[in-house]
């Protein structure tokens, strides 16, 4: 394989990797706008009684 098709390939897969990190990113932002206060807030009150309870240890 020449190198400028490596380069071209490898640049491909990089633009590939970079929108499906978009994907991920959005569709986590999407999940999180749709959570009421309420439960945000029971989440991260979970969240510190799970770190509460591993400290512990």
């Amino acid at each position: 394989m020449k190198a400028g098709k490596l380069w071209r390939l490898l640049g491909v897969a990089g633009v590939a990797g970079v929108a499906a990190t978009g994907v991920i990113i959005a569709r986590d932002q999407r999940r999180r706008a749709q959570l009421t206060p309420d439960e945000v807030r029971a989440r991260l009150q979970d969240r510190l009684a799970g770190s509460a309870d591993s400290s512990d240890d």
